[in-house]
């Protein structure tokens, strides 16, 4: 799993701009794209707990979102 770009992470803060202000896209899409980088995070830096927890949070929430449509 690599790390993400600092592309990708860009594009996911605009995206959630978008949708903060402009109820632009999903927000179950948004919050799984925000698991996936948090997680790529947490698996490039193994010995950082912290970035774990926030990574399990975010999929926990992600997955809430989208088990609820």
């Amino acid at each position: 799993m690599s790390r993400p770009t600092i592309s990708e992470v860009s594009a996911l803060l605009a995206d959630l701009a978008d949708f903060r202000t402009r109820g632009v896209g999903s927000n179950a899409e948004l919050m799984n794209r925000k698991a996936d980088l948090l997680e790529r995070i947490a698996a490039a830096q193994p010995d950082d707990a912290q970035a774990a927890e926030v990574a399990a949070a975010a999929r926990a929430h992600a997955d809430e979102l989208t088990a609820d449509g």
